[in-house]
């Protein structure tokens, strides 16, 4: 009667590294309540050992300060286990962000293959050249519509203005002397009223 109303069970995202790094957070947040309990029972037996020094029971005193300075060093070494156990889930975080990148890389390779199976080096060399060979062919198509001159046609222009200048051209001489002055007209057709 699981799928009573059509529901699909979907498949878990939960892979094996995501329940790895739970199980380390886990025991990292375990360690650490462990921490807090033995810092908390450290300054209880301080305390203890000052009260039994005021009461003149030495002995005791040294053995709960030698309890205690062995539950420091239980504590310095839980220290360690919470830094070794951050440091795995960062290296599981991390190797599984590589991973998703090397997937994504492959996905990338796989698609640059394909396409360059669907155009190869010379079938791009080919399009290149017809592409320039259309470029040319439409120059050609507006030379002629604008009416404009050829290469050909420029060099026979520059020629023809070479020859030209070269020549000794007869130009005739301009007079020396001023140019008279008109006297203005008043009344006239001309005149603004």
């Amino acid at each position: 009667m699981g799928n009573l109303f059509g529901k699909k069970k979907s498949a878990t995202r939960v892979t094996e590294q995501d329940k790895a790094v739970l199980q380390l957070k886990q025991q990292r947040d375990k360690l650490k309540q462990y921490q807090k309990r033995i810092s908390q029972q450290l300054e209880k037996e301080r305390l203890l050992a000052k009260q039994l020094l005021k009461d003149g029971k030495k002995e005791k005193a040294l053995l709960l300060l030698k309890k205690k300075r062995y539950q420091e060093q239980l504590l310095d070494k839980t220290e360690t286990q919470i830094s070794n156990l951050e440091h795995m889930v960062q290296d599981i975080e991390f190797a599984q962000i590589e991973m998703k990148v090397i997937e994504g890389l492959k996905v990338g390779n796989s698609c640059l293959k394909k396409m360059h199976e669907v155009m190869s080096i010379e079938e791009v060399e080919k399009i290149m050249d017809e592409t320039q060979d259309a470029i040319e062919y439409q120059r050609q198509i507006d030379e002629m519509l604008s009416g404009s001159l050829t290469q050909e046609d420029e060099d026979a222009v520059l020629a023809e203005l070479k020859a030209i200048t070269q020549e000794d051209v007869a130009l005739p001489e301009v007079p020396e002397e001023a140019l008279p002055t008109v006297p203005e007209k008043r009344g006239g057709m001309n005149s603004k009223n």
